[in-house]
């Protein structure tokens, strides 16, 4: 294989790989380093999750064809509601008459026939995705890692632990949130432990969820009904470590109860279907977006809490962003891998990964306290949202991302 690339991107997870192809659809050609064989990424027992998909990143996926065999395996996500509640039956006793109903059918005049979002198991995304990475001829190392970096004055050399050497003028790092790349270059991260674990699992529910998502706030964290496909859904329920830890443990009746507390009888009866999963939650902010010729995209850049759906969202405009400066930069005769380019990338992305990661936090926070004070302020705050057609609306475009100065693939559109 070609030893020489323009772009060489470590981590071929879902921003890893969005970022590939959009790159390669430029003209660019691109080489995807892996540790996890697909075959691990893509069973049933690796990932229980299902990410939020706003509607400008979906739009993306369509503008790099890969679109049409999602859509299927995709669950529209039409209205969301938010209430501040408490136990028993979280999802069907509000205990405020304070809450946040959203429609996409609001937004409808300037969004199309789009939803609010989209709800995507994430072992469907990355099989999609790498499939079009493979009919595209990018290439693909995995198993490998790097094992050495060397800078020098015009490009990057990496040796990978197979004994392979590569190198490209500009080098990516989207392995996640404990980035190798990240720590070669002494880029420092900003973060902490929230001190709770996100219990996932999937549940198929006797009545139709009618693509309505629930988001529950909890004083012991979130308790999310996110809809799939086939009247399934993704259960998000944050605990802290040891209760999260108990949950993992009991046996499937006394979990079945517990969460049943939670959920309620709304939807009728309710059967884990599938292993349960848990997850710590932390938040991690890169102090930059670039150092030398290496660029950081995804969770490398910033992990943040599941509190909105946003993570995979941000990594997925990260690839939007750096995928349109560094096309045009080549169109232009630029060194791709230069300050100069790297820096447009960072001003592009800079402001909304810094300003997501604090409101998260934020939600975290104000959310996760049961203080009778702090809990008054946010259900008048949310009466106040809601009573608001206009406030409504801005928060529904925002998070659906199409708000700001969107990359061409945000807007659907080939670079």
């Amino acid at each position: 294989m070609n030893t020489r690339f323009d772009v060489i991107i470590s981590g071929a997870g879902m921003a890893g790989m969005t970022a590939a192809l959009a790159l390669a659809q430029g003209g660019l050609t691109v080489c995807l380093i892996e540790k996890q064989p697909l075959a691990q990424q893509i069973d049933k027992g690796f990932d229980g999750r299902a990410s939020a998909i706003a509607y400008s990143c979906f739009r993306q996926w369509q503008a790099l064809g890969v679109g049409a065999e999602l859509a299927p395996l995709s669950c529209r996500m039409d209205k969301i509601v938010v209430t501040d509640a408490h136990l028993p039956g979280a999802a069907s006793k509000p205990a405020s008459p304070f809450f946040l109903h959203f429609d996409a059918a609001e937004i409808s005049d300037r969004s199309g026939d789009e939803p609010l979002g989209y709800m995507v198991e994430n072992r469907h995304i990355r099989r999609v995705l790498h499939e079009a990475v493979t009919a595209a001829g990018i290439a693909l190392i995995t198993p490998a890692s790097v094992s050495d970096i060397v800078e020098h004055k015009g490009h990057i050399t990496l040796t990978l632990d197979t004994g392979q050497v590569l190198s490209a003028p500009v080098v990516v790092a989207a392995e996640g949130r404990r980035s190798a790349l990240r720590e070669w270059a002494n880029i420092r991260t900003i973060g902490w432990d929230y001190k709770q674990s996100a219990v996932v699992a999937t549940v198929k529910m006797q009545r139709p969820h009618n693509h309505v998502a629930y988001e529950h706030f909890l004083s012991s964290g979130p308790f999310a009904i996110l809809p799939l496909t086939e009247n399934r859904a993704c259960i998000v329920w944050s605990e802290s470590h040891d209760k999260a830890k108990a949950l993992m443990q009991v046996r499937p009746e006394l979990f079945h109860a517990h969460l049943m507390q939670r959920f309620g009888d709304f939807l009728g009866e309710v059967e884990v279907l599938g292993p349960r999963f848990v997850y710590p939650l932390a938040m991690g902010l890169a102090e930059h977006m670039y150092r030398g010729r290496l660029a950081l995209l995804g969770d490398a850049a910033h992990g943040i809490h599941p509190i909105a759906g946003q993570g995979l969202n941000l990594g997925l405009k990260d690839a939007a962003a750096f995928a349109e400066v560094i096309i045009e930069a080549a169109r232009l005769g630029e060194d791709i891998g230069s300050e100069l380019v790297l820096e447009r990338y960072a001003q592009w992305r800079r402001f909304e990964n810094v300003s997501t990661s604090v409101i998260m936090d934020g939600f975290v926070h104000l959310f996760s306290n049961n203080n009778p004070l702090v809990r008054h302020a946010r259900d008048l705050g949310m009466g106040v949202v809601n009573a608001i057609p206009s406030l409504r609306r801005y928060f529904m475009e925002d998070a659906g991302g199409a708000t700001g100065d969107l990359p061409k693939l945000l807007r659907g559109e080939a670079i």
